[in-house]
C-alpha cells in the first residue's frame, strides 16, 4: 500500500490540501452539513465546531470522462442496469468530487511512509487489497498469482457498497494502469418481511437455527431461490416452510422416491432402456436437453434465482410425465413390460441430469440423488445429452427421504420456545395507570412558522409507508437507518429517533413518509425521504401512523 500510494503521488493523482467540515473533537471525526443530527455529531450527539485537517486528496475528476466512456462502452461492466443508471445520473455525470484517501487525527492505519502523520484512509487501502492480497507490486514484480488471476472475472458485491466498486476501484486501477475487472455485480438484499422481528411473535430469524430447523442445502435453496437479480428477497419462518414442503419435499423429493420405489417394485431395482418409445417421451427429453443450456446461460447473466427454477421446471415435467404414462397401469398389461421400463429409464436418465444441475446449489442433495439412483457425474458438457445412465443400472432398495414435510404450526411453536415471549410492558403498564388518577395535559404552545400556499403545500408528496428491515448506525446514539416499503419500492431512510425506538420496534409498523424529499446523507448513510413523527415536550418522539391499516404507498393527501 506504501508504494501503491508514492506512485500514485508521484503521478500526480494525489495531492495534499485539507479537509474542512464540522469536527467533534471527543470522536476525532469531521461530518458535512448534511451529516450532522440537530447539528450535532451523528455519532455522540455532542457539539460541533468548524474545522480544518490537512489531507492528501485522489483526483477523481481526472479519470471521470474516462470510466464514463468505459461504461458506456461496455454496457456488461455493471450489473445489472439499474445499479449503472444510478451510479452514471448520481454520482458520475454530475461531476466527481476529489477524494480523501489520508488522515492526521488519528494513528492506526497505514502511514504515508514519506509524510508519516498521514495514514492511509478508504477507500485506498481497502479495495487495493484486492490485488495486494493475490502479488501485485507496483514496481513490476507481481507474482505469478497475480498475473493468473487478474483482472477478476467478477466482483460480486452487495448493492449498498456498489458505488466504491464501481467509481472508486476503477479509477484507482487506471492511475496503475492496470485493467479492470470484466463485470461487477451489486447483489439486492434478502430482509425479513413478516412484520415486526420479535420474540413475542416467534418470527426471529438466526442462521444456525435455520439450518437446525430445514438443513444446510434446504437454507441455500431458499435464500438462493428467494433473492431475485434486481429486486430484494424476503425471508420468513413461513415461507421457508412452505417452499421446503412444495417445492423439496414434494416436487423433488416425492420424484426420486416415487421414481425408485416403482423401479424396485417392478423391476427388482434394475433400470433398462428398451427402445419402447413413444411421442409423449420427446418432450420430457427436450426438456432435459435444453435445461443445461438454460442453467448456463442465467448463471452468464448472475440470474442464479432463474437457472434454479430451470432445474426445478425439470422435475416438475418428470412429474408431470408420470402422470402422462401412467406406470401403474402399465405395470398391470404383461406385454407393456417393455415400455414400463423405458417410462422409468427415462425418469430415472432425467432424475440423474437434473441432479448434477443442481449441485452448484444443493451440493449435499444432489450427491444423495445421485448415490440412491446409482448414477455417476457425466460432466458439464455430456449433460444436453439424453441416454448416459447405463442400462442394467440399479437403484438402491430403500430410497431414502430426502426432506420430510414440516408442519407449520409445530415450526413456529418450536420457535417460541427457543424465543420465548417477553412481559408485556405495555399491558403493565395499562393496568398501573388505570389504578391511579389520569394526569392532566400538558398545553403546548405551537411555535408558528412563515405561511405557506397551497401551491407550497402541493409541492410536497407524504405516503404511507411499511418498515420492513430497521437497523441502528453503527457508533451513532441517535440514527436508526430504516427499510420502507411504499409501494412497488423500497426506500432507505435514516432516522433520529433511536432513543424511542429499538430496531425491533421499527419492523413492521405503518409510518408517514415525505416520499420527494431530495436524497441526503446521515452519518454517511444515503437518506431517501423522511419519517414524520410527533415530538413532546421532553423531547420523546412518537411516530405519526395511519388510524386504518391502509397498504404501503396509499398517498397521504
Amino acid at each position: 500500500m506504501k508504494k501503491i500510494f508514492r506512485k500514485m503521488y508521484e503521478k500526480g493523482d494525489i495531492y495534499k490540501g485539507s479537509y474542512e467540515g464540522w469536527y467533534c473533537t471527543p470522536d476525532e471525526s469531521f461530518w458535512t452539513e448534511s451529516q450532522l443530527v440537530d447539528g450535532k455529531c451523528p455519532d455522540c450527539g455532542r457539539p460541533v465546531v468548524r474545522a480544518s485537517e490537512e489531507a492528501y486528496f485522489f483526483r477523481m475528476s481526472k479519470y471521470a470522462d474516462r470510466l464514463i466512456d468505459y461504461i458506456n462502452t461496455h454496457p456488461e461492466f455493471i450489473q445489472p442496469v439499474s445499479r449503472k443508471n444510478e451510479m452514471m445520473n448520481n454520482f458520475l455525470l454530475p461531476g466527481l468530487q476529489d477524494l480523501c484517501v489520508s488522515r492526521t487525527s488519528f494513528s492506526w492505519g497505514i502511514p504515508v511512509d514519506f509524510d508519516p502523520k498521514h495514514v492511509v484512509y478508504v477507500w485506498l487501502d481497502a479495495l487495493t487489497n484486492y490485488i495486494t492480497g493475490i502479488g501485485y507490486d507496483c514496481d513490476g514484480n507481481s507474482t505469478e498469482q497475480f498475473k493468473k488471476n487478474w483482472p477478476a472475472d467478477l466482483h460480486l458485491i452487495g448493492k449498498d457498497i456498489i458505488r466504491f466498486h464501481t467509481i472508486y476501484w476503477p479509477i484507482f486501477l487506471m492511475s496503475l494502469d492496470l485493467p479492470l475487472p470484466k463485470q461487477i455485480f451489486g447483489h439486492p438484499w434478502l430482509l425479513q418481511g413478516d412484520g415486526k422481528m420479535s420474540k413475542s411473535r416467534g418470527n426471529v430469524l438466526y442462521a444456525d437455527e435455520l439450518v437446525d430447523f430445514f438443513g444446510v442445502d434446504a437454507v441455500r435453496y431458499f435464500v438462493l431461490h428467494e433473492m431475485p437479480f434486481e429486486n430484494d428477497g424476503v425471508i420468513t419462518w413461513e415461507l421457508m416452510v412452505e417452499r421446503l414442503n412444495s417445492d423439496l419435499a414434494n416436487t423433488l423429493g416425492n420424484l426420486v422416491n416415487r421414481t425408485i420405489s416403482m423401479s424396485n417394485k417392478y423391476f427388482g431395482g434394475y433400470v433398462n432402456a428398451t427402445g419402447v418409445c413413444e411421442d409423449v417421451d420427446e418432450d420430457l427429453k427436450r426438456v432435459v436437453k435444453e435445461t443445461c443450456g438454460k442453467c448456463a446461460k442465467r448463471m452468464e447473466d448472475l440470474r442464479v434465482a432463474d437457472a434454479i427454477t430451470d432445474i426445478f421446471t425439470l422435475f416438475k415435467r418428470c412429474n408431470k410425465y408420470i402422470d402422462e404414462t401412467m406406470p401403474w397401469a402399465l405395470a398391470k398389461d404383461e406385454e407393456k413390460k417393455d415400455r414400463l421400463s423405458e417410462v422409468l429409464y427415462n425418469l430415472v436418465e432425467s432424475i440423474a441430469v437434473g441432479a448434477e444441475l443442481l449441485e452448484p446449489f444443493m451440493p449435499e442433495t444432489a450427491q444423495r440423488i445421485l448415490d440412491q439412483i446409482g448414477a455417476k457425474k457425466r460432466g458439464f458438457d455430456a449433460m444436453d445429452t439424453f441416454g448416459l445412465y447405463p442400462s442394467g443400472s440399479k437403484v438402491t432398495e430403500k430410497p431414502e427421504i430426502l426432506f420430510a414435510r414440516l408442519d407449520l404450526k409445530e415450526v413456529m411453536e418450536k420457535v417460541e420456545k427457543l424465543h420465548p415471549p417477553v412481559e408485556n410492558q405495555t399491558e403493565n403498564a395499562e393496568e398501573n395507570s388505570a389504578a391511579e388518577p389520569a394526569e392532566k395535559e400538558t398545553e403546548i404552545e405551537l411555535e408558528p412558522k412563515e405561511e405557506i400556499t397551497i401551491d407550497d403545500f402541493g409541492r410536497l408528496q407524504f405516503a404511507v409507508g411499511e418498515v420492513i428491515a430497521c437497523e441502528a448506525v453503527k457508533k451513532s446514539r441517535k440514527l436508526l437507518c430504516s427499510k420502507v416499503k411504499i409501494g412497488s419500492q423500497v426506500r432507505q431512510i435514516v432516522s433520529g429517533i433511536k432513543g424511542s425506538y429499538s430496531p425491533e420496534e421499527m419492523v413492521g409498523k405503518k409510518v408517514m413518509v415525505l416520499v420527494n424529499l431530495k436524497t441526503a446523507k446521515l452519518a454517511g448513510i444515503e437518506s431517501e425521504g423522511m419519517i414524520l413523527c410527533a415530538e413532546d415536550p421532553d423531547g420523546n418522539l412518537s411516530l405519526m401512523v395511519p388510524e386504518k391499516d391502509l397498504p404501503a404507498g396509499s398517498e397521504i393527501c
